[in-house]
């Protein structure tokens, strides 16, 4: 929710962030009138209340004779300011209703859609064959680590069964990633699935990609997407500690999504499911720390993925291509070599004080006043890294050779085809 005070002082910045988002830059100049009737609401309300509070104390001074008249413009008084609430609750709602449609402001993100993102840098060595690689589903089947058809069976297109070694490197990675995050600082945390809607709009996730989300209607319950969601929401409504620093989440779950919209798009093996495994990082810092925590997570990324042996560049997101919640957001695309294409593995996000906004999530600063938070979130290791991990790794003999970080949880170097 963008901070409405921000928005009467910087109109031109909101409405350029809107135009860089590809979104409607009128929303602004809505919200400004809708803020501007609401302040004058308040106002109204405001002089009534204490216009009747002097008219009931002249009445306790009153004459007998001269109270009946009183009363009787008392009781006018009193529908005017309940009508003044009225209108008051009405401004305050209208204002509210265009606050969560409005996105975040855009930080620095580069202008255009899904393809207009900007390469920041390449790392590592992209693999070179002497032989025709197998794509990961090939491999998976032949290693016996996946299982698609199984997976359809039981519960239809795009899921799936990890088996056997697959489930162990699934594990190992997830593992992995827990370790360093706690190294650095981060409480491990393994979280809800299921949060109310509350939870889900205060992230941001319930605007116009709604429909990727799975609902329980029978429950009023969301399941969600990523962790994300249900670490933003655990300290709705508090007010937290950052005089020590930043506060840092990592949580351990299994994520859901409907992929509306992409049929056809990568159906084949695992690359884009419905149910899959995450380890999320999640922190909470003053809005001044908000950009340095960020390249931090960006780090702590790259530094999972140059663990598993893989070739990968990260990207600036374009401003149109940005969650609602996000200013500023940061790819890394490992490479596939049997799409010849780079695949997203990771997104962090600075959120600013959005998420916080909507969920009242406080600090003090060093006066004592109570301040808004800032979030940021990032993806530490995801069941989709199998595709490039597999893919990356692999031999001429149809083997593939375990990353060494995973190889003591493994026990063992290679994966070998079952006979």
């Amino acid at each position: 929710m963008i901070d409405l005070k921000f928005l009467r002082e910087s109109p031109d910045v909101v409405r350029a962030s809107q135009v860089t988002r590809g979104e409607d830059p009128q929303l602004v100049d809505q919200l400004l009138e809708a803020d501007a009737a609401r302040r004058s609401a308040i106002l109204a309300a405001d002089e009534l209340r204490a216009e009747q509070k002097a008219f009931g104390k002249k009445i306790g001074q009153a004459s007998p004779e001269e109270r009946p008249v009183l009363l009787e413009g008392s009781n006018e008084l009193k529908e005017k300011v309940k009508q003044a609430e009225e209108s008051q609750r009405a401004a305050e709602e209208q204002v509210e209703t265009l606050q969560y449609k409005l996105s975040n402001v855009v930080e620095g993100a580069p202008a255009g859609g899904e393809d207009d993102f900007v390469v920041l840098d390449h790392y590592g060595t992209k693999p070179q064959f002497d032989f025709e690689p197998k794509d990961h589903l090939e491999l998976g089947e032949s290693l016996g680590l996946i299982d698609t058809k199984r997976g359809a069976k039981i519960g239809g297109a795009r899921f799936y069964y990890l088996t056997g070694d697959g489930a162990f490197l699934q594990l190992s990675m997830m593992l992995l990633a827990a370790q360093k995050a706690r190294a650095a600082g981060f409480t491990l945390m393994i979280p809800p699935v299921l949060v109310r809607p509350e939870i889900m709009a205060g992230t941001g996730f319930l605007g116009d990609h709604s429909d990727e989300i799975y609902y329980l209607e029978r429950d009023d319950l969301y399941l969600v997407g990523t962790s994300e969601v249900a670490l933003a929401g655990y300290h709705k409504d508090e007010i937290i500690d950052l005089s020590n620093g930043p506060i840092q989440y990592a949580g351990w779950s299994s994520c859901f999504r409907r992929e509306a919209g992409s049929h056809g798009k990568d159906t084949r093996g695992i690359l884009r499911v419905h149910q899959f495994d995450k380890v999320e990082m999640f922190t909470y810092c003053k809005p001044e720390d908000a950009e340095k925590q960020h390249q931090q997570l960006l780090g702590m990324e790259r530094e999972m993925l140059d663990a598993m042996n893989l070739h990968y560049r990260v990207i600036d997101v374009a401003g149109g291509d940005l969650g609602a919640s996000a200013a500023r957001k940061f790819d890394t695309e490992a490479w596939v070599p049997t799409q010849d294409a780079y695949r997203e593995l990771t997104s962090t996000s600075n959120c600013t004080t959005f998420q916080a906004r909507r969920l009242q999530t406080r600090y003090r600063d060093e006066n004592g006043k109570t301040q808004i938070a800032a979030t940021l979130n990032g993806t530490l290791a995801t069941t989709r890294w199998l595709v490039a991990i597999l893919e990356n790794n692999q031999q001429a003999d149809g083997s593939v050779v375990i990353p060494e970080a995973l190889r003591p949880m493994m026990g063992k170097d290679i994966l070998e085809p079952i006979k």
